[in-house]
């Protein structure tokens, strides 16, 4: 497979890349990399992409993180994911710490699977704080007993 021929060849791949779904900077270079795009040219497209807002590493990583926090991650597990897409860490913080605190989607996994060492189970593999998961357990016995 060719890479493209021309700069506009370069930005044609990336705004295709762009249609299916929404993507951080990074991993746009490296899709523009595996396309055999040059090195300036990757760059030149992606900033220019992102000056017009095409590409947008904090509203990806706030859309990302809410998507993921809604299907029941915890913050490491969306840490992990933002991390592997290419969003910078300073985006991914700030992206953790604008959805829903984690210790009440905790509370609210619990409430629908009851408690105990398997929702404590689920809770870990989801990426759920050992903290988190702790406190979430113990809330849910405290109330249980009134």
């Amino acid at each position: 497979m060719s890479g493209p021929s021309s700069p506009g060849d370069a930005l044609e791949a990336a705004v295709r890349a762009l249609r299916a779904r929404d993507r951080t900077a990074a991993s746009l270079d490296a899709r523009l990399d595996r396309r055999g795009v040059g090195a300036q040219e990757r760059a030149e497209t992606v900033a220019r992409l992102q000056e017009l807002g095409y590409v947008d590493d904090a509203r990806f990583a706030n859309a990302r993180a809410d998507a993921l926090a809604a299907r029941g991650a915890g913050n490491l597990l969306i840490a992990d994911d933002l991390e592997r897409q290419g969003v910078p860490g300073p985006l991914a913080a700030a992206a953790i710490a604008a959805i829903e605190p984690e210790l009440t989607r905790a509370l609210t996994i619990v409430g629908t699977r009851g408690r105990g060492p398997k929702t404590a189970r689920y809770l870990a593999s989801r990426g759920f704080a050992e903290d988190v998961v702790e406190a979430a357990v113990a809330t849910t016995e405290r109330e249980a007993l009134g």
